[in-house]
């Protein structure tokens, strides 16, 4: 069954889901997008996933998570010069392309992060169970990331 959807009903459509799922969630603001939440447990590891729809992307769905730093990698990450941190910034990108992921190093709330994510953007496919599998996904890449950053730095 494919469902169509316009830039209106994808919010409507992706809070139906999670809560069909029995899944938890709350809005998050972000002028960022056109819409986001929060679904908290997600997952096979019961991580905090954001799911979104990018303002500049309207009709795709990003689905994605964030792998804290240590407060030692962040003191080493933070002492390192603008090359050490872009060949750091390269080997994480690398590693997150091998399992298929969408990488963004960010700071936020004075940590340093990495934003895994898994966008969907066939429109004509996106439904119920591609995002449960989008969010089972980001959850694997979560922890591998982290596992990931836990063996190299």
């Amino acid at each position: 069954m494919k469902i169509c959807m316009s830039v209106s009903r994808i919010r409507d459509n992706v809070e139906r889901w999670t809560i069909h799922e029995g899944l938890s969630f709350e809005e998050v603001k972000n002028t960022e997008n056109i819409f986001q939440i929060l679904v908290k447990n997600a997952g096979r590891y019961g991580i905090p996933v954001d799911v979104f729809e990018p303002k500049g992307q309207p009709g795709i769905l990003v689905i994605g998570a964030k792998v804290i730093m240590k407060n030692s990698q962040i003191a080493r990450y933070l002492g390192f010069n603008a090359e050490e941190k872009e060949k750091f910034e390269k080997k994480i990108a690398d590693f997150c392309y091998s399992i298929q992921a969408i990488n963004k190093v960010i700071t936020e709330d004075g940590k340093q992060k990495v934003g895994v994510y898994v966008v969907l953007d066939d429109k004509e496919n996106i439904n119920q169970q591609t995002m449960l599998d989008a969010i089972d996904k980001v959850s694997e890449i979560h922890e591998k990331t982290s596992r990931f950053l836990l063996k190299t730095f």
